[in-house]
């Protein structure tokens, strides 16, 4: 071929190829018209919607215009409805695959979120996104590649997110029933990737202004933003949770770091100030934290999601490293095959630190408490929920030169000598009376029988004598049960801690109290603020025996009209047995009166403990007998068909402010 002919075929071919081109930047907005309406056939056939816009078009080369766009599903209110849009795309990006918007200009979006009842405009969004395909066969493993997707959200969001940009009146709502909350943005400004803007919020009866900024930069992964406002309330959850949360500031950064394909690491910061917190099962009172900060690194890995040790929490003054690792083990033989660690070591430390920095409203008893010393922390929890008699559990709050400077709201000591004691009744105050000489029923510790002071120890704290407030192995065991029953069934309580609920705290089960409880405890039995045997006799004082019978005395006359000093065996085991449901004594009885057969079991049980510890001999176990057991006391008339019991409220005491 001749030089000449190879020119012709290379002419040819540019002209050729520029005609095309041509056809196509003529043609550009029938093709997008005809992809974009292909596409909008397919979303209203698979998810049940009306899909309609007044025009379509581009641009030059890479810009998209969009007019009177509407969506609206299926015998449903109007999702969405956008009067115009203008989105200039990367072209050069776009041919490879990825998307890229440059700028955005936009006007009039509506976003309406309406659920009726039990009728939803959104229901079709957690439709699966294909339908299931009978001739391709399932995977069985149905785990997830996080990895991939959070790649794939990471790119959508940097991907849409412009570099350049207006947004004018921007509604978005989301409506209950009569409930409703609604974020209206008058102009949303992008401008060199920076931003800021004011939110209107309403909230049924709630107005408040917003005010933010930031920086998106798609480049380099990096997202920055700010919200502020006095007082700031968020919205939705107190009617979603029934929880409220207010700040004056929040500000969270994320950015993603290079990695190769199997991982994903995101570094961010949130940081918050001004936080005010509520939700009773958390806490009573509104938990006021001044300052809190969160830096994070996130390893995401196709089956597990890992916050790293150099991750930092900071509350106020306190600041230590967590651990947390989410691992999905998938496996034919595992119904569960989640795998959950968390671990917190924080080395010695001043206790100031601590104690200065505990949220107010958080730990009521100890507020205004100072204290000098240090501190360190272990914590350990490795849960693989198929296999949860594995589970690890690993508390420890050690101690070097601490001490006690001075209380605060409550002085941690008074159990050590005479006291007022309330009783509660579903929350409710029902009974005052001093733990010590002054009150009538008082019986110290050496006048009540050892068989009923052990009998009690062996069936609720064996080890309350020789451990310092808490038993991790019941702990732990307490937490199998309550994963495997879904539910909080056991708490792993030793003596010393339900005499620290009951004494200073109040009665409502929430995780504020049962960490203000940990933290008494450690306190009273780390600095001996109350002997042992003086904790004991408080709790044989003021323990629950029956409907409004409180402290063994009282228990001894009511059910064997005896001191608590001249008790039988039987008598002991039984008061030892219904200590965890002394308003149900009837539930271990016949009709007639008789202690039932089910209840041999126990009583072999609580026996051969007693002849362990030399509290009897072997021949006195062998003579015990469930039919032994006789009441003799007032307890006696709750088996007559016509006896209606009369609580009163003796040695009653009850102050007004409760």
């Amino acid at each position: 071929m001749t030089k000449r002919k190879i020119n012709k075929v290379i002419i040819g071919s540019c002209i050729l190829l520029f005609l095309i081109i041509s056809i196509i930047y003529i043609c550009r907005g029938n093709i997008l018209r005809r992809i974009a309406n292909q596409r909008i056939v397919h979303l209203e056939q698979r998810y049940g919607l009306g899909i309609a816009y007044s025009h379509l078009s581009m641009k030059g080369i890479n810009t998209i215009s969009l007019q009177g766009l509407i969506v609206v599903p299926q015998n449903r209110d109007t999702l969405l409805s956008l009067q115009s849009l203008d989105v200039r795309i990367s072209l050069w990006k776009l041919l490879w695959g990825n998307i890229r918007v440059r700028d955005v200009q936009m006007d009039g979006l509506v976003l309406n979120f309406i659920k009726q009842d039990s009728i939803a405009n959104y229901d079709f969004l957690f439709l699966p996104s294909h339908k299931p395909d009978a001739t391709t066969p399932q995977k069985e493993n149905t785990s997830s590649d996080y990895t991939h997707r959070t790649n794939a959200l990471l790119n959508l969001l940097f991907g849409l997110l412009p570099g350049n940009g207006e947004l004018t009146n921007l509604s978005i709502s989301e409506r209950r029933d009569t409930n409703f909350v609604t974020f209206r943005i008058p102009k949303f400004r992008i401008d060199d990737h920076r931003f800021q803007s004011e939110i209107s919020i309403l909230e049924d009866t709630l107005t408040q202004e917003w005010n933010t900024k930031g920086e998106i930069n798609p480049s380099e992964r990096r997202l920055f933003a700010s919200i502020y406002a006095p007082n700031l309330t968020v919205p939705y959850i107190r009617r979603r949770f029934g929880a409220e949360v207010h700040f004056d500031s929040l500000t969270c950064s994320l950015s993603q770091e290079p990695s190769n394909g199997a991982i994903t690491r995101l570094v961010g910061q949130s940081e918050v100030h001004g936080l005010q917190l509520y939700h009773k099962r958390i806490s009573p009172e509104v938990i006021n934290l001044n300052h809190g900060k969160l830096g994070f690194h996130l390893n995401i890995t196709p089956q597990a999601v890992e916050l790293d040790s150099t991750s930092l929490i900071q509350f106020n003054a306190l600041a230590f490293h967590p651990y947390l690792k989410a691992e999905w083990q998938p496996n034919k033989e595992k119904e569960k095959p989640w795998h959950f660690t968390a671990s917190v070591h924080k080395p010695w430390f001043q206790s100031e630190e601590l104690f200065s920095s505990l949220p107010k409203g958080l730990f009521e008893n100890l507020e205004g408490i100072r204290t000098s010393g240090q501190l360190a922390y272990h914590f350990l929890l490795d849960v693989d929920f198929a296999r949860l008699d594995s589970m690890k559990l690993e508390s420890e709050l050690k101690e070097k030169d601490f001490r006690i400077l001075s209380y605060g709201k409550t002085d941690l000591r008074k159990m050590s000598g005479e006291f007022e004691y309330t009783a509660y009744e579903n929350g409710q105050p029902v009974r005052t009376f001093p733990i010590g000489p002054s009150w009538e029923h008082f019986t110290p510790l050496d006048s009540i029988s050892p068989l009923l002071q052990m009998s009690v120890m062996q069936s609720e704290d064996g080890a309350f004598f020789y451990h310092h407030g808490f038993l991790p192995d019941a702990m732990r065991e307490a937490l199998i049960y309550d994963l495997q029953v879904r539910r909080f069934a056991r708490g792993g309580s030793t003596i010393s801690m339900q005499l620290v609920k009951n004494v200073f705290l109040n009665r409502n089960k929430n995780i504020a109290r049962k960490l203000e409880e940990a933290l008494i405890v450690w306190l009273i039995e780390t600095e001996r603020l109350t002997s042992k045997a003086r904790m004991y006799e408080v709790y044989l004082n003021i323990a629950e025996w029956g409907p409004m019978i409180y402290g063994i005395q009282e228990a001894a006359d009511f059910y064997f009209d005896k001191h608590p000093s001249q008790l039988s065996i039987e008598e002991c085991i039984f008061l030892a047995s219904i200590i965890p449901k002394p308003k149900h004594f009837k539930s271990s009885f016949t009709e007639d009166g008789k202690l039932k057969e089910n209840q041999e079991g126990y009583f072999r049980l609580l026996t051969e403990r007693l002849v362990q510890k030399e509290i009897i001999s072997e021949a006195e176990a062998a003579q015990v007998r469930i039919e032994n057991l006789q009441l003799k006391g007032k307890a006696k008339d709750y088996f007559n068909p016509n006896f209606s019991p009369q609580i009163t409220q003796t040695n009653t005491d009850i102050p007004d402010n409760q």
